[in-house]
């Protein structure tokens, strides 16, 4: 991939436009990062999130960042106002949160990334709209209403996009997106635990084809 195939993101929907599923990542060990990224990068994933929830993850986000720019790195679990200014620093081209206060939709917007603010309720949803925002997350998709609340909520409010995220499978994924407001699904099962403990990135590249027929 030459510099100028290379994916962008300057807004929430360009996100939810690079691959039909995101991948959710937890990582414990910040050299797994640069062998997953290009592992998902060979399976055609051109972006992945990892997530605030381990030591290591700023660490993976920078290796990322500098070793595969070929793929789009973002940080999720953005959940105070400083993880937004470490994620920038560390490389990171987008965030995720997944739910909103002020402070943390303010400390986004300074950053001057794109990112997909979390919502679980209508109230949520037109409150984020109010801003602007109309690229959202729906966390925690399977617990909060699924696909059938993306449903009801298309109606009344139908220029918000989503990408719900939070117990979705490879079998219930396509459902989610043959919603008209469903860019993308957010998925875990690309990288198994399992498999980056051991390595095994034969297996996580094979996921991702999967992934990317989807869409």
């Amino acid at each position: 991939m030459t510099n100028g195939d290379q994916p962008r993101a300057t807004t929430g929907a360009d996100l939810l436009a690079l691959s039909p599923v995101i991948p959710v990542v937890v990582v414990d060990d910040a050299d797994h990062a640069v062998p997953l990224a290009q592992a998902l990068l060979r399976g055609g994933i051109r972006v992945i999130e990892l997530t605030l929830r381990t030591p290591a993850a700023l660490a993976a986000i920078e290796n990322v960042a500098r070793e595969v720019p070929e793929i789009v790195i973002g940080a999720g679990t953005v959940t105070a106002p400083e993880h937004a200014e470490q994620a920038t620093k560390a490389g990171a081209a987008f965030l995720v949160t997944p739910g909103t206060t002020d402070r943390v939709l303010d400390a986004a917007d300074a950053t001057g990334l794109p990112y997909l603010p979390g919502a679980a309720t209508v109230s949520e949803v037109m409150r984020l709209a109010e801003r602007g925002l109309n690229a959202l997350k729906f966390f925690p998709a399977e617990a909060a209403g699924g696909v059938d609340y993306l449903k009801s909520i298309g109606g009344p409010i139908p220029h918000i996009r989503f990408c719900p995220t939070g117990g979705i499978t490879p079998q219930t994924a396509p459902t989610y997106l043959a919603l008209p407001n469903v860019g993308c699904v957010g998925g875990s099962w690309l990288a198994p635990k399992d498999a980056l403990k051991s390595g095994d990135w034969d297996r996580i590249e094979t996921l991702a084809r999967e992934a990317t027929a989807l869409g």
